[in-house]
């Protein structure tokens, strides 16, 4: 028999599916992607700042146009929160400079919050915020068993308030590679140290928002990109989140980090005919030091730390980076053709132990010790470090780890000697620093009010 084809009328559109059929649908979209998104999205808030900035003409013809000063800036980034009554983890680089900082959490409150702590070196910061209730927390996973190939999700706000709504966006991809150490362009923060990678969508204003596995735990906190866009190609770096849990606890308790010191040196062993060293070994011992007290020589091999092999300087950065004073860090090494397991129990580092001086409003001092002098890679024998320093030195173009060697040519042997000379040299007339940084020697001038 024929069979007539019925064809709906222009302009009518065809009915839904029927329940069954939606049902079934329905539950095969409702994946682990999209039940670890639900699960973490209402903890990620968005981070607006502002900032001050010097703005300093940067050529003769700029000179006519730009007037030097200072001038108010956004930013923006996003963060998620760790616990109820507030405590929210996010980027250094997103909160760095701010004078005012204001959270949007998921349901459109926007909270003013207090920057609890910060530490560049690992690029986190810790913020707190007061709310009338509860707020959602995000579930803590762990970054030491991670899988190349596994499901992550990145969650984040990267457009701030140029959405309407406050609710996070949210990409997929994989973990792509562990321990990834990345050295940075010029002029930006140098270092970032065993890192996680991923493909999934980081885009600008993503950083600071958390890195979620299939289960909706937080194994990361989205940090940088590679990129020459701009925006996201498959490259982003989240840090591990054991890092940043042990990182937060710090800036909580003492509002500054612990950091693990041994008194080792390492430097590339050998090198392939692209100039890639596979091999490191120990280039100083500080005396007095954990790595002394161990009996470990220099020119010795270091194969592995914390039960991770070493290959290049960065990996061993990386393995301090992640250990805590007081807990035994396993390092085995190779002299000669034998390995030996040694446990090298980290101090303090000495530039946070010694003994810090004022010198001027904001301007902190500490006296230049054998142990300092190695901790930071120094040349000079004596000397005084600036640890903390105002707005006003760092415009000038001082920095922490300066080591001031000199003063209106007097040589400076201590912390004490430099709050001296400095404090005698207000209203003066101009004053000369000679110091170090980073194995160069400069100097610069300026007035002291």
């Amino acid at each position: 028999a024929q069979q007539r084809v019925r064809t709906p009328s222009p302009g009518v559109l065809p009915p839904p599916a029927p329940p069954a059929v939606q049902g079934q649908v329905d539950a095969s979209r409702r994946t682990a992607i999209v039940t670890a998104a639900q699960k973490v999205a209402p903890a990620v808030v968005s981070v607006n700042v502002v900032r001050r900035e010097t703005v300093q003409p940067r050529s003769m013809w700029e000179g006519f146009f730009v007037t030097p000063g200072t001038r108010e800036v956004e930013g923006l980034g996003s963060g998620f929160v760790i616990r109820e009554d507030g405590l929210i983890l996010t980027n250094e680089h997103v909160v760095r400079g701010a004078t005012q900082v204001v959270v949007t959490i998921a349901d459109g409150r926007q909270l003013e919050a207090e920057v609890i702590g910060v530490d560049d070196v690992t690029d986190l910061a810790l913020l707190r915020v007061k709310a009338d209730s509860a707020l959602a927390v995000v579930t803590m996973g762990s970054s030491s068993d991670l899988l190349i190939g596994e499901w992550v999700v990145a969650i984040g706000n990267p457009f701030g308030f140029l959405l309407s709504n406050p609710e996070p966006a949210v990409t997929a991809g994989v973990v792509s590679g562990l321990g990834r150490n990345i050295i940075q362009n010029a002029g930006e923060r140098g270092f970032y140290l065993d890192m996680i990678q991923t493909d999934a969508s980081i885009n600008p204003g993503n950083s600071g928002g958390p890195l979620v596995n299939a289960l909706g735990h937080v194994i990361g906190v989205n940090s940088s990109i590679i990129s020459q866009s701009g925006g996201s190609e498959g490259l982003g770096f989240a840090i591990p989140i054991n890092r940043a849990r042990k990182v937060a606890a710090d800036l909580l308790a003492s509002h500054r980090v612990r950091r693990a010191w041994v008194g080792l040196d390492v430097e590339p062993a050998d090198s392939n005919r692209w100039g890639h060293s596979t091999r490191v070994r120990i280039a100083h011992i500080a005396t007095g030091s954990p790595a002394a007290a161990a009996g470990l020589r220099s020119g010795a091999i270091v194969l592995s730390a914390a039960g991770r092999p070493v290959r290049t300087a960065l990996d061993w950065e990386g393995r301090l980076l992640d250990s805590r004073v007081g807990e035994p860090l396993e390092v085995v090494v190779s002299e000669g053709n034998s390995p030996r397991t040694v446990q090298l129990v980290p101090r303090d580092l000495p530039s946070m132990a010694a003994e810090r001086v004022r010198a001027l409003d904001g301007f902190e001092l500490i006296t230049l010790t054998a142990g300092i002098r190695a901790e930071r890679g120094l040349d000079s024998d004596h000397g005084a470090v600036i640890v903390a320093l105002p707005d006003d030195a760092r415009d000038l173009g001082m920095r922490e780890g300066d080591l001031i060697i000199e003063i209106n040519r007097n040589p400076v042997r201590t912390a004490e000697d430099a709050a001296t000379q400095l404090r005698r040299s207000s209203g003066r007339g101009p004053v000369r620093v000679i110091f170090e940084r980073a194995g160069q020697y400069a100097s610069i001038s300026f007035y002291v009010s």
